[in-house]
């Protein structure tokens, strides 16, 4: 779907799965924990205890591999009533460990849009995970001199987004956010009177997955970061 962006002066783009990769080795990182697990429960019964424990964590710790990371641990201890070694344990912390030092991949095309678009747009990065972790990746991508400002927000709901809007002095009908998540990067803002654009991920974590019907809600869609040039212009 088209949508008028004349007016928009600053856009917000997402990180994790929006400029380089990120839910793969979550996914990939699940697939090793079950398998150190394997001895307690299936395989499906690991993933879905995980999952519960990660939802039932998150105003605790909050996204990211930190916070992942206990979740396991909290999970491996839940499936085997406590009769996990210590060896396993180490294991799954090792797994967090090389998760934190896994190189930065951009997406294809992210460096073109880039520059293309900091020409005629204030560009800012929000983001949602831990402050260390998204500074660090930040750092590695070699992103940093685009962008005008950072924010690692602690959620990505309509009043997160208003909160900042506000203090960075942006009226909503000039911002766009661009992300792979339907629902913490599309959603809330066209709900507050922004304007949005989908760039799906081809791996989602379930709990950012968002049921949409086609035309209930007005933002663009596209396969790829670089389609939004043919918009952008």
């Amino acid at each position: 779907m088209e949508i008028d962006f004349s007016r928009i002066k600053v856009i917000g783009l997402d990180a994790d799965d929006t400029l380089w990769v990120n839910e793969t080795y979550f996914r990939d990182t699940e697939e090793k924990f079950a398998s150190l697990l394997e001895g307690y429960e299936t395989k499906n019964r690991i993933d879905q205890e995980l999952f519960k424990t990660e939802i039932r964590n998150l105003d605790h710790y909050g996204y990211g591999v930190k916070g992942f990371v206990l979740s396991m641990v909290e999970s491996a201890l839940e499936i085997s009533n406590g009769r996990i070694p210590a060896k396993t344990i180490a294991e799954i912390l090792e797994l967090g460990k090389t998760m934190l030092e896994q190189p930065v991949e951009l997406l294809d095309g992210v460096k073109e849009v880039l520059d293309n678009l900091q020409k005629k747009y204030r560009l800012i990065v929000l983001t949602k995970g831990d402050l260390l972790d998204q500074e660090r990746k930040l750092e590695r991508s070699g992103l940093s001199e685009y962008f005008h400002h950072v924010e690692v927000l602690s959620d990505k709901k309509e009043e997160n987004y208003l909160h900042l809007l506000r203090h960075l002095d942006i009226d909503v009908e000039d911002f766009l956010m661009i992300g792979n998540s339907l629902k913490s990067d599309v959603l809330p803002l066209l709900k507050i009177g922004a304007q949005a654009v989908h760039v799906p991920f081809h791996t989602t974590w379930q709990h950012e997955e968002a049921k949409v019907k086609e035309g209930e809600f007005g933002y663009l869609k596209i396969n790829r970061l670089s389609d939004i040039l043919e918009y952008l212009k």
